[in-house]
């Protein structure tokens, strides 16, 4: 699908990742932002863009923002908590979201989604983990609902003739990332305190790390160059991976501290964490797109660009 002159519906774009994707289509494209703005923000959303302002879960917000000409939905619109603290409720609320989408999108004849899943679907799998690994055994409330999540799409692909791409995302960083992420968790950290540093479990998780301009440019790629016949599902991450420690000695360096790091125990830093994660991208590859920068470039370059800005909670 060619991502010129079409009507985009963007769910959660006024979030970290749907802000800069919006950025990245207003300008060749009719956009049309939807979000209730408990944690993206108006001032994110661009000025050419629409905004409709509430929770997709009322039907009246999704027939304010998917009508019948909308072209294409990017569905971004999600609690994103991997340690949420009513697991049962993030379920509930991140599945109904999805199907009241594309309940919407069936109704008006709209055929073609994006959605923004996760490298949580896989759980602890071998690395580098590939598309077609299985069986896929997610350990969080949140990984379980993106693979239920995409479960739902591909329902509507196979019996309803709608065309889905599936991002399983690795860890997106960049300007806008909201505390909670490690990198803005660490920067918090010293601001407070730059001679010592908490790090969650042992410091020895790795993964793989991401610059946003990095995932919004392969998501349009795939968008745009994927066959959009059916169910397409792809990895966005990098061939590289950083280990937590790494991240915060890139944060202190970028804040000129010199901290000493206490961590907390165990292998990973909380109920649901996967402790390593590497996504294989030779699917993606293949497609002609390739990231620009490597994990601890991603990292390099979000610290640097986060430690110039101050968080709101």
């Amino acid at each position: 699908m060619q991502l010129d002159g079409k009507r985009v519906c963007i769910t959660g774009g006024g979030g970290f990742v749907g802000s800069h994707l919006a950025e990245r289509l207003v300008d060749a494209n009719d956009v049309v932002v939807v979000d209730r703005f408990s944690n993206g923000r108006r001032e994110w959303v661009p000025d050419a863009a629409d905004i409709v302002a509430g929770d997709l879960r009322d039907q009246t917000v999704r027939a304010a923002a998917i009508t019948d000409d909308t072209d294409l939905v990017f569905h971004l619109a999600a609690d994103k908590a991997v340690d949420s603290d009513d697991p049962d409720e993030q379920f509930r609320l991140n599945t109904d979201l999805t199907a009241g989408v594309l309940e919407r999108m069936r109704s008006v004849g709209c055929d073609a989604i994006a959605f923004t899943s996760s490298s949580t679907v896989y759980g602890e799998a071998p690395r580098p983990t590939p598309e077609d690994y299985a069986p896929l055994e997610p350990i969080s409330m949140y990984g379980a609902a993106k693979l239920a999540e995409e479960s739902l799409l591909s329902v509507h692909a196979h019996s309803h003739g709608m065309d889905a791409w599936v991002f399983r995302f690795a860890n997106i960083v960049g300007p806008r990332l909201q505390p909670g992420a490690v990198i803005p968790d660490f920067i918090e950290k010293l601001r407070e305190d730059p001679t010592t540093l908490e790090i969650l479990g042992d410091g020895r998780q790795r993964k793989s790390y991401m610059h946003i301009d990095d995932c919004v440019d392969a998501m349009c790629h795939i968008v745009e160059t994927a066959d959009g016949d059916g169910l397409n599902t792809y990895n966005l991450g990098t061939r590289t991976t950083t280990a937590v420690r790494r991240i915060a000695d890139i944060v202190a360096d970028e804040l000129g501290a010199d901290p000493t790091y206490e961590y907390t125990g165990g292998d990973r830093g909380w109920v649901g964490d996967v402790p390593r994660m590497r996504l294989a991208i030779e699917k993606l590859s293949a497609l002609g797109w390739d990231p620009s920068q490597s994990s601890d470039e991603a990292v390099r370059q979000a610290a640097s660009e986060l430690s110039a800005v101050s968080f709101e909670r």
